[in-house]
C-alpha cells in the first residue's frame, strides 16, 4: 500500500526534576546542598532513510514519544537522561507543523537527521543554588516539558525524471525497458495506481531515477482521476517528459493531448512547465505513426526536442537515456517549496515571552515560554514561588499586567496557578 501523507503527534520526553537534598555524612561538618540535576529528556529525531519508501507505518503509528528525564538525586548524582528516539522516513518527505503550516523540514539526503521534537532540560538540583548568603538552599527546579507538536507529513518522491501522459500512452512499459523496475502492464486504463521508481544506468558512472507517475487526464488538478493525488510527486523532477501515443491507438489526437498535460501542469504550479521537458513519441513500431508525428510536428511550435521510440522492441530507447542524461547534466535541483507560499522554518519561530487577556474575572497570563517557565518552577517552596515571581517581572509580566489595567485583588492565572496581584 502507497501512502504518501500522514498525520501524527509528536512527543518529547519531559525532563527530570532537580533534587533537593543536603549532605549529612559522620565526620562531615556542614556537608551543604547536595541535590544532583534532572537528566533530559529525549527528543524525537527524523532520519532519512533509502530503504523506507512510503509512510504507510504511521496510518497505524499515530504517536510517537521519547523517554522522560530521570530525577536527580542526592550526593549530586545526576538523573539518567531520556532516550532519543528515531524515526526512519522515506527521502522526499516534508514535516509540517499541523497548527500553522510552519515547514519543520525536508528529509531528502541519507542519514539527514532532524530534530522534531526537543527534549526538556532537566531541572537544576539545589546545589546550584548556594550563596553566601544562602547556604542551605531548599529550592530546586522543574525539568521542562518536551515539545509537543501534531506534524503533517508528506511525501514527495526524489526522482530526476518524471513521466508524465494520459493512461495507457506506454509509460509503464517504457520504464520497465530502461530500467530494472516491475511495474504492472496492461491493456486499461489506470493500471498503474501508486508512483513507481525505477533507477536508469547511463554508463558506469553515471545513473538517474525515472519515476512512473499514474495517468493524468482532462481536469486532473482540480480532483479528477488520480492525477490530484500524485502531481505532487512532480514537483521534486528535474526533468519532465511527456509520452504521447503517437499511434493514437485510442483514437485521440496526439497533439491534443500534449495540450491537456501541459494546461493540467501548469493548474497544478505553472512553474512545472518552465523545466526542461522532453517529448517522446512513443508507439513507432505501428505504421500509421509516422503520418500521426508529421501532422503532430506541423501544429506544435515550442522548442522542445521530439525523440522517436518504441517501447515495444526498444526503438530509440538509448537516445532517450542520453537526452535526458544531458539535460540533467544542466539542470539544477529545483527548491520544493513554492517561493509564494508562506511556508517558514519551524527552528526560526520567534515568540513572546507571554500574552495578557482578561477572562471570566481573570487576567490570564500565557504563552509558550512563560507557560514552559511556569513548569520548569518549583512551587512547593516559598524561595521557588520567590524566584518565578522575579523572572515574570524581570521578563515584563507586571508592566502588562498593568497596561491591561488590572488593580489590587484582581486574580491573574499562569496555566493551573492562580494568585492575587498586589502592587
Amino acid at each position: 500500500m502507497f501512502i504518501d501523507k500522514a498525520i501524527v503527534e509528536i512527543i518529547a520526553g519531559n525532563g527530570g526534576d532537580g533534587a533537593i537534598a543536603f549532605r549529612r555524612e559522620a565526620c562531615v561538618e556542614k556537608g551543604g546542598p547536595a541535590g544532583g540535576d534532572g537528566g533530559r529528556g529525549g527528543s524525537v529525531i527524523f532520519v532519512g532513510d533509502n530503504n523506507v519508501n512510503t509512510l504507510i507505518e504511521f496510518k497505524y503509528k499515530r504517536k510517537i514519544r521519547a523517554e522522560d528525564g530521570e530525577n536527580g538525586k542526592n550526593k549530586k548524582c545526576y538523573g539518567h537522561k531520556g532516550e532519543d528516539c528515531y524515526v526512519k522516513v522515506p527521502l522526499g518527505t516534508l514535516v509540517f507543523d499541523d497548527s500553522d503550516n510552519y515547514l519543520i523540514a525536508d528529509i531528502n539526503k541519507v542519514g539527514q537527521e532532524v530534530i522534531v521534537a526537543k527534549g526538556g532540560k532537566g531541572g537544576k538540583g539545589n546545589c546550584h543554588f548556594a550563596s553566601s548568603r544562602n547556604q542551605v538552599p531548599e529550592i530546586a527546579e522543574n525539568g521542562e516539558l518536551g515539545e509537543r507538536l501534531t506534524v503533517r507529513m508528506e511525501l514527495k518522491l526524489l526522482a530526476d525524471v518524471g513521466l508524465v501522459g494520459f493512461p495507457s500512452v506506454g509509460k509503464s512499459t517504457l520504464l520497465s525497458r530502461v530500467s530494472a523496475a516491475k511495474p504492472e502492464i496492461a491493456a486499461y486504463h489506470f493500471t498503474t495506481l501508486n508512483p513507481i521508481l525505477g533507477v536508469v544506468r547511463v554508463n558506469e558512472d553515471k545513473n538517474f531515477v525515472m519515476a512512473d507517475l499514474p495517468g493524468l487526464i482532462e481536469g486532473a488538478s482540480t480532483g479528477k482521476g488520480l492525477g490530484f493525488n500524485f502531481l505532487k510527486h512532480i514537483e521534486r523532477c528535474r526533468v519532465l517528459v511527456h509520452v504521447i501515443d503517437m499511434a493514437s491507438t485510442e483514437s485521440r489526437d496526439p497533439y491534443n493531448d500534449y495540450q491537456i498535460i501541459k494546461n493540467e501542469l501548469k493548474s497544478y504550479n505553472p512553474s512545472l512547465i518552465e523545466r526542461p521537458q522532453i517529448i517522446v513519441a512513443n508507439k513507432m513500431d505501428v505504421p500509421e505513426a509516422k503520418l500521426f508525428l508529421e501532422e503532430f510536428k506541423n501544429k506544435f511550435k515550442e522548442n522542445i526536442p521530439i525523440i522517436e521510440v518504441s517501447a515495444l522492441s526498444n526503438e530509440g530507447l538509448q537516445k532517450l537515456i542520453y537526452k535526458i542524461s544531458d539535460l540533467l547534466d544542466n539542470t539544477a535541483p529545483f527548491s520544493i517549496v513554492n517561493a509564494s507560499e508562506e511556508y517558514k522554518v519551524y527552528l526560526n519561530k520567534q515568540e513572546d515571552f507571554c500574552k495578557i487577556k482578561y477572562e471570566n474575572g481573570y487576567y490570564i497570563v500565557y504563552g509558550g515560554p512563560v507557560e514552559r517557565a511556569f513548569y520548569k518552577a518549583n512551587l512547593t517552596t516559598d524561595l521557588g514561588i520567590l524566584r518565578f515571581m522575579r523572572l515574570l517581572r524581570y521578563n515584563g509580566v507586571e508592566e502588562m499586567l498593568k497596561e491591561a489595567g488590572i488593580k489590587d485583588g484582581d486574580t491573574v492565572k499562569i496555566c493551573d496557578y492562580e494568585f492575587e496581584y498586589f502592587e
